[in-house]
């Protein structure tokens, strides 16, 4: 039975970099093998539980994560109950088997997405039980952003070549696997969160001299420890970001890279003694000297002639306010925008809209603001609990862990005011665990080694 838990957890780091090659699982038969994986891999933890080998139930510090997703698993659950409809407008009265949502087919996908995502975490929090464990999983998430990384990169500087991946047409901003240059812009600044985390937990709390001899020690050191490979990868990380010209995708996770630097700056418990040096070189290295090889000036450009006039985007979120104004509570049905905001913008606009752009109108058109107001709740509250263990835990690991998920929940935070990063089910998948380290690295004990 030691090998089955191990096996588990095997999956589900396995599930983080699977999760994303098949177009970022943003099609229905892509997102079904994410879903029969996870559900499959429940059914092993349930054996595990009728052996007496586990508990069945997560710890009691999983509530913050866990409470919200199984609420909106039921939420969803009740919008495509037969009859419910006619509590609210939209229905006929002489119909009785309306549901509340509009488009219970769609609503029904974003159900099982939604159940899978709530049993991922559960695992996650049952199986991630000490430090080499969670130094691992971060491990993983380093590796998959790294793997889209280079080949994202590697497309874009093949110009015309198809993908070899489902042979997709590949424009001239990098997307790697998936099928949206924002949102692998996203993906690739969730990661580099995690990598710079992992990276600041490996940084010395000490200086071991200031001569000749200890300095070029701690030089040769350092090039032959992991530091080296994984600052190389971030590097190209970067590189991919860059190149997939995305405005809010480079502009959020450099915004909230300054930012909780800065927190960290004034903040951090036992700060270590190169922590400074290592962030600050993100800026010139990363975003200054690379960025100006591989053409941050045509993000900045991108950014410079944006207007009002030239985006539509503003006006899908002020178009969709009048569907939350009608259904605040009930919303729409999950999955449904699609279906329900052609009947309210005025006009055709420059493009075809099937998402909101924005993701907390999207949540809140088809989820309703309690539901909606509940998910941002629970990102503010695990930003806030990573910021937390960065000043007061005195274990490296789980400081640096925090460190890059209080970068990637307000990375996600910018970001999905402009974007639907989070209707993709890789991305979702991806921020989900983030989500999960978090309080994980609030939680574990010291006493759980390596």
């Amino acid at each position: 039975m030691l090998f089955l838990k191990k096996f588990i957890f095997v999956c589900l780091c396995g599930l983080i970099i699977y999760a994303p090659l098949p177009l970022g699982a943003n099609r229905i038969w892509a997102s079904s093998t994410i879903e029969f994986f996870v559900f499959f891999t429940f059914l092993l933890h349930l054996i595990l539980v009728l052996k007496n080998q586990i508990l069945l139930f997560p710890p009691k510090y999983a509530a913050p994560v866990l409470l919200p997703l199984v609420l909106t698993v039921i939420w969803l659950l009740i919008q495509i109950l037969p009859g419910l409809g006619g509590f609210i407008r939209h229905t006929d009265a002489e119909n009785i088997f309306k549901t509340l949502s509009f488009d219970p087919s769609l609503t029904h996908i974003m159900l099982l997405k939604t159940l899978t995502l709530t049993l991922f975490a559960w695992l996650l929090f049952c199986y991630v039980e000490n430090k080499k464990q969670l130094y691992q999983l971060v491990m993983c998430i380093v590796i998959s952003g790294f793997f889209q990384a280079f080949y994202a990169t590697w497309l874009n500087l093949n110009k015309g070549m198809p993908s070899p991946i489902f042979n997709m047409p590949y424009g001239v901003r990098a997307q790697g696997s998936f099928v949206y240059h924002n949102q692998l812009a996203n993906y690739l600044a969730l990661c580099l969160a995690m990598g710079i985390g992992i990276l600041m937990s490996q940084l010395s709390l000490n200086g071991s001299g200031s001569s000749l001899r200890h300095i070029t020690r701690d030089w040769a050191l350092m090039i032959l420890s992991p530091k080296v490979v994984i600052r190389l990868g971030l590097i190209i990380m970067v590189i991919a970001l860059i190149l997939t010209r995305s405005r809010m995708g480079n502009s959020a996770f450099f915004l909230s890279l300054a930012a909780i630097s800065l927190f960290a700056f004034f903040f951090y418990n036992r700060k270590p003694k190169n922590q400074r040096a290592m962030l600050i070189s993100f800026f010139i290295l990363d975003l200054l000297i690379i960025g100006s090889i591989f053409g941050v000036e045509k993000v900045r450009q991108r950014l410079v002639e944006t207007s009002l006039q030239s985006e539509t985007r503003d006006e899908v979120v002020r178009d969709s306010l009048p569907i939350i104004a009608d259904y605040p509570l009930a919303g729409t049905g999950g999955g449904s925008f699609y279906s329900t905001f052609p009947s309210y913008h005025p006009g055709p606009y420059s493009g075809f809209y099937d998402h909101a752009h924005n993701d907390y109108i999207q949540f809140a058109v088809e989820l309703g603001l309690p539901i909606a107001l509940m998910l941002g709740a629970m990102m503010l509250y695990c930003l806030f609990v990573s910021l937390k263990t960065m000043r007061k835990r005195k274990t490296r690991l789980y400081q640096g862990v925090s460190f890059g998920c209080a970068v990637a929940v307000l990375h996600m935070l910018l970001h999905s005011s402009v974007d639907f990063s989070l209707q993709s089910p890789a991305i979702a998948l991806l921020f989900i665990a983030i989500l999960v380290i978090s309080l994980i690295a609030a939680n574990l004990p010291r006493s759980a080694q390596i």
